[in-house]
């Protein structure tokens, strides 16, 4: 709900975005049949990166390092990545934030590469193994 109060005109919004959770849920609801709350766990396990890149500087050369993302990082991450991609899939769109957001939820939760997060994920990762 929190990742969805972001970028000015939604700061502070919580009841908007309360709506838009319970709407995306009815909506993930009728597209799976399955449990919503279910779908989201597995949409967040499938986006959480398992390795990033940080910066480490040495001798005022700044380069980056690989290292491996603790579990709590992992989730925050994913429901940002979710939040973000739902955000701009519904950008000058006839479709509603809920229904983006529902779209975005069922696709990573199946790992399919429609889905931001689990691009913005492989690519995260493919960036930390180049910089073993």
């Amino acid at each position: 709900v929190c990742a969805l109060m972001r970028f000015g005109r939604n700061n502070g919004k919580k009841l908007m975005a309360l709506r838009i959770v319970k709407h995306t849920f009815e909506i993930m609801h009728l597209l799976t049949d399955l449990n919503p709350v279910q779908v989201l766990v597995e949409a967040v396990i499938n986006c959480g990166p398992r390795e990033d890149s940080t910066r480490v500087g040495g001798g005022g050369a700044v380069r980056r390092q690989a290292c491996d993302v603790s579990p709590l990082r992992r989730v925050n991450q994913a429901i940002f990545l979710i939040a973000t991609g739902a955000r701009e899939a519904a950008f000058r769109n006839i479709k509603t934030i809920a229904e983006c957001l529902a779209d975005e939820i069922v696709n990573a939760a199946k790992g399919s590469s429609n889905s931001y997060a689990i691009k913005k994920k492989d690519e995260i990762e493919r960036v930390a193994k180049s910089n073993r």
